[in-house]
């Protein structure tokens, strides 16, 4: 964990102990942002209404994943219009 850095929590899938150190985290002066996000039925909701609407992402430039390097730095330069993507070969 880098002092001061940020930290993005994205809910929790069950009420056991995730075993987190909360005093740990605090005394890095990290920056605890919690997410979060909808349920089944709101992302379904959502799915119709892209189809419906034909909705697209506005994409500024589409990187090879060999090139993540030149892809984090254009998105750092801050350039960019909508989307910095790095796409995955399978």
């Amino acid at each position: 964990m880098a002092l001061g850095g940020e930290i993005a929590s994205i809910g929790f899938l069950s009420t056991e102990n995730p075993g987190i150190d909360f005093f740990q985290l605090k005394a890095s002066g990290a920056t605890i942002r919690n997410i979060t996000v909808g349920d089944r039925a709101a992302l379904l909701d959502l799915n119709r209404a892209v189809a419906a609407t034909g909705l697209k992402p506005v994409i500024d430039r589409v990187f090879a994943f060999d090139q993540a390097r030149e892809a984090f730095a254009h998105l750092e330069g801050g350039a960019h219009f909508g989307k910095v993507v790095i796409r995955c070969v399978h």
